[in-house]
């Protein structure tokens, strides 16, 4: 039925439609397939797809454990295929302009990196029932845009989650995670699906700080940055410094920046950055915030 919907409202009555995936693409023998399962589906469907000779764009999160989400990565490295997944936030121009601002130097090397995310969300439906609702179905997102904008990977993770009196969710909707990155720095994590009032954005408050300063982005347009220009005071004098606009070249668009980045590089060839090989960290660190709620320890994150 709902693929009779989809072919109805896009004008397509000669669209293959069926419910068995290898008689599917047995008979089409399409380039590319995109995964639009849900998370427990993600495996088989990707798995069958690259059997039959198929890149796979997969929406997020790569896998519903590590476990198979190292399985599609060896099977697509095996295949000589392209295995990518969707992080539409990467594609957008005001993250980019704040890596690019990281990457000049401004305020130093990165040591700290902070981020909030606090946004009622009345769902309804699976996610009400959803065990660790936050951090599988939403702080995939955040996790990777903080390996984004840090150039550094999880190492291990200290996660605490829990639901507030006057939640609407039945398990814990609230979380905070501490983060040892790669190369010293530390990221924390506050969010809660359940906060009403003062919302942040989607893409979260972050604060970054490095070794000559620090910078502040809302998630939205405000951008705020502060270097050292003297030191030796009880506080060391800081001025004013302009987050500048960038070009963001082609990665942008969201998840349509992100589609045709991973078409180009089927077509012309080349890596996507949202290439599985390279998200499996980000859902490591998923993971690991898990274990680490699970077990009241600190845990490794392993890719």
């Amino acid at each position: 039925e709902a693929t009779a919907r989809v072919a109805q409202e896009y004008d397509l009555p000669q669209a293959v439609r069926g419910t068995d995936l290898e008689s599917v693409l047995g008979c089409t023998e399409p380039d590319v397939v995109f995964n639009l399962t849900i998370p427990e589906a993600h495996a088989p469907v990707t798995l069958t797809a690259l059997r039959h000779g198929c890149h796979v764009l997969s929406e997020k999160p790569l896998a519903d454990s590590m476990a198979s989400a190292r399985e599609m990565v060896q099977a697509a490295q095996k295949a000589g295929k392209i295995f990518a997944v969707i992080q539409n936030r990467r594609y957008d121009a005001r993250i980019r302009r704040l890596r690019s601002f990281i990457e000049s130097g401004a305020i130093g090397p990165l040591t700290t990196v902070n981020c909030d995310f606090y946004i009622g969300a009345h769902f309804g439906g699976f996610r009400d029932h959803m065990r660790h609702v936050l951090i599988m179905d939403m702080a995939i997102h955040t996790f990777d845009a903080a390996r984004f904008l840090s150039a550094a990977d999880g190492k291990q993770v200290y996660c605490y989650e829990w639901n507030p009196s006057g939640s609407w969710y039945d398990q814990d909707a609230s979380a905070i995670a501490v983060f040892q990155m790669s190369q010293g720095i530390v990221y924390t994590y506050r969010g809660s699906w359940c906060s009403e009032g003062l919302h942040t954005t989607w893409e979260c408050d972050w604060r970054l700080i490095g070794e000559n300063g620090s910078v502040r982005w809302d998630g939205a347009d405000a951008f705020q940055a502060q270097v050292v220009t003297k030191r030796g005071g009880f506080f060391s004098e800081v001025q004013d410094v302009p987050v500048p606009e960038i070009d963001p070249g082609s990665k942008v668009g969201g998840h349509g920046g992100n589609i045709s980045e991973f078409i180009r590089c089927v077509r012309e060839g080349g890596t996507p950055e949202t290439i599985a090989s390279d998200n499996i960290k980000s859902l490591a660190m998923v993971f690991g915030a898990i274990e680490s709620a699970e077990t009241g320890q600190v845990a490794p994150v392993m890719p």
